[in-house]
């Protein structure tokens, strides 16, 4: 189990979600943690509130900042990684509202030689807008409240609620598997993300940067293992990103499956 642990936060020009995922961490059961919001370039409303969460969280709460070039989320966590020496660290992002147990269940999860991957749970537009307008606190609601928001079609599915024993078989029936790994719901050891040299900041535009830094830690030798049905996230709604990087992102995807490189050419070093 590790002894330090970060959770890492991306967020831009969002701050009323991001009020509602910091909500969320200062309702965890375990409280021993570090918490940076890596922010990709956004107003000074973003700062407010986080100097506001600061001063009520039971636990360090620091904004890492970048000037506003573009979608560049890579380059955003590593620098918040670089402001830690957590030896475990957990990605998620500010758009999602963890539950009470989210930190907890990927400590408790977290195993030497294995990064964990997690799912979420899709609000629609309107549920979310009634969820900021109202500060209505999600992160404390029962199953038998989602069950009822999944009739209403506020989201987009129930199973993820349902919960599975930390040592369930399914956990590491994948081993290899980097599709579908997203770093709103992501955990790994710092020591193995220094050796990747964090996420590949080559990669501009929205998409894939997360698929690229799992597929190095496989060639790694770090395998996945599933936090599904113990740690899910609250997503809320956002238009789609703009994707016109997708194609030449998609590129330098293949060009690493292909290889068996470990080390970002643009990374965590630069902050070194």
């Amino acid at each position: 189990m590790p002894a330090r642990t970060a959770v890492i936060l991306t967020t831009y020009n969002r701050p009323d979600a991001l009020a509602a995922a910091l909500e969320g961490y200062l309702a965890q059961e375990n409280a021993r943690f570090e918490l940076i919001v890596a922010d990709d370039g956004s107003t000074a409303e973003t700062r407010r509130v986080v100097e506001e969460y600061a001063a009520r969280a039971p636990f360090p709460l620091t904004h890492v900042w970048q000037e506003d070039r573009g979608f560049r989320a890579g380059a955003a966590r590593n620098r918040a990684l670089a402001r830690t020496n957590a030896d475990y660290v957990i990605f998620s992002d500010g758009d999602c509202v963890p539950p009470p147990l989210f930190v907890a269940r990927h400590v408790e999860l977290a195993e030497p030689g294995w990064f964990l991957s997690g799912n979420r749970i899709l609000l629609s537009a309107a549920f979310t807008k009634t969820v900021l307008a109202g500060r209505v606190p999600i992160h404390r609601w029962s199953t038998a409240q989602w069950l009822r928001a999944w009739l209403r079609r506020d989201v987009n599915r129930a199973l993820p609620l349902l919960k599975r024993d930390a040592r369930a078989v399914f956990r590491k029936r994948a081993p290899d598997t980097w599709e579908g790994v997203k770093t709103c719901n992501f955990s790994a050891w710092r020591s193995d993300l220094v050796r990747a040299n964090g996420f590949d900041e080559r990669y501009s535009g929205w998409g894939l940067e997360d698929s690229d830094l799992v597929i190095r830690l496989l060639h790694a030798g770090v395998k996945h293992k599933s936090a599904r049905f113990a740690a899910p996230v609250f997503h809320l709604w956002h238009p789609e990103n703009d994707r016109t990087q997708l194609a030449e992102n998609r590129r330098r995807l293949d060009d690493i499956v292909a290889s068996q490189r470990v080390a970002a050419i643009e990374g965590l070093d630069r902050y070194s």
